[in-house]
């Protein structure tokens, strides 16, 4: 095999491996949130520690700037997620708290909170 056809083999090995554990994610498992280091986004929000992953996930979708979102990390018993896998886990069927569908309802609810 080429080496072209050993790195693609190994880029899906990667992502069957990563889709793995998002399909298996403890929604209950304490996490932290930890913001990406830009200096251009300092005081969006801080690392957070979280009783729960949904908690951790509602708070990164529904609460954190996107662009505060942008290289935040995710860690969830010892994985880790991006923001990708962060609106993955979110939209996934298995999340088990209510969605904020409605932006504008989020942002209120979120103000007023």
């Amino acid at each position: 095999m080429s080496d072209e056809t050993h790195a693609v083999d190994g880029v899906r090995d990667q992502v069957r491996k990563q889709m793995q554990v998002l399909t298996a994610l403890d929604y209950g498992a304490p996490a932290e949130l930890f913001p990406c280091p830009n200096k251009n986004t300092r005081g969006r929000f801080k690392y957070k520690r979280f009783d729960t992953a949904a908690e951790a996930i509602r708070f990164a979708v529904e609460s954190v700037p996107a662009a505060a979102l942008l290289g935040a990390c995710l860690e969830v018993d010892g994985a880790r997620f991006g923001r990708h896998e962060i609106h993955y886990l979110y939209d996934d069927a298995a999340y088990p708290l209510p969605r904020c569908r409605a932006e504008l309802a989020c942002a209120d609810a979120n103000r007023d909170s």
